[in-house]
């Protein structure tokens, strides 16, 4: 019964998606089994199924990397206003590198990359932050440890016009999370895992952006801080409405977040499906999954 219900899964989900979930093998067969997806290309309109509504985040045929190095190839990509997306993969398969694009970080070499239907393709950093709504919270130890929780918070709003701006911002971010308000005097460097990852997110949301890019959540972190920064991103999504874009290594948690999973090899989209069909996937749950 088990196997019908997987395979009933891997049916509605989208690309290359065949095998058991019985063998264990090695990060090398990892990759090669993963690249052996690239077989079965996406078309735009099986992403396009996928999506609530008109797509909020939308990627076009994009080409992009670092330098002259080509991480990303032709590549498309789709999200719903106030959906969520996941991006999993075998390293160096280009997923925080997506990311990356879309914030202004890669060179683009071809391509287009809208929000809300707005052209961000070739604003900076700073123009998609403060023009556009798009913020991106990196990895873990990006706070500034011997700065206090309010000055990191205040340090969100740096493309503010004043800092009483930041400021006023700051302080409806210590209303809603109580925890950080109790330690807005305390240097960021004796925070606990948990609430670091807490205040990198805070510190994100000072600029009031529709969309979350979020690299890595789970990294570093005790499974009980897991399940907080997961809450956190639920009622980011589910309560304020924000569009969440995001890398995780731990694939299980998060396709059982995102409305929406990416499987990713060498810079192209090779499995796409509901994040609930990935997870029953046998082809996903045994690479990606743990079996």
């Amino acid at each position: 019964m088990a196997d019908e219900k997987g395979n009933a899964a891997a049916s509605r989900s989208l690309g290359y998606h065949t095998g058991d979930v019985g063998t264990v093998i090695s990060v090398d067969d990892v990759q090669r089994q993963a690249e052996e997806m690239m077989r079965s290309a996406l078309t735009v309109e099986e992403l396009d199924a996928l999506v609530e509504g008109e797509s909020f985040v939308k990627i076009d045929d994009l080409t992009a990397g670092y330098g002259k190095m080509e991480i990303l190839h032709h590549l498309n990509l789709r999200v719903g206003a106030g959906q969520s997306l996941c991006l999993i993969g075998p390293n160096g398969a280009g997923k925080s590198t997506i990311l990356h694009s879309i914030f202004g970080f890669t060179n683009i070499y071809s391509g287009s990359i809208t929000v809300n239907g707005k052209d961000v393709t070739r604003l900076t950093s700073n123009q998609k932050l403060q023009n556009a709504g798009i913020a991106y919270i990196l990895q873990d130890k990006s706070v500034f440890p011997r700065m206090t929780v309010e000055e990191n918070l205040i340090m969100g709003g740096y493309l503010m016009a004043s800092q009483d701006d930041a400021k006023a911002a700051a302080e409806k971010i210590f209303a809603k999370y109580s925890r950080l308000a109790d330690r807005r005097k305390h240097n960021a460097g004796v925070l606990s895992g948990g609430e670091r990852r807490l205040l990198e997110i805070s510190r994100a949301l000072v600029m009031e952006p529709e969309v979350l890019l979020v690299d890595e959540p789970s990294i570093g972190l005790e499974p009980r801080f897991i399940d907080m920064v997961f809450e956190i991103l639920d009622d980011l999504q589910h309560t304020e409405g924000k569009t969440i874009v995001m890398v995780e290594q731990n694939a299980k948690r998060g396709l059982e977040f995102a409305d929406i999973g990416y499987v990713l090899v060498s810079g192209i989209v090779a499995i796409a499906g509901r994040g609930s069909e990935l997870l029953e996937n046998p082809e996903v749950g045994r690479l990606f999954l743990g079996g």
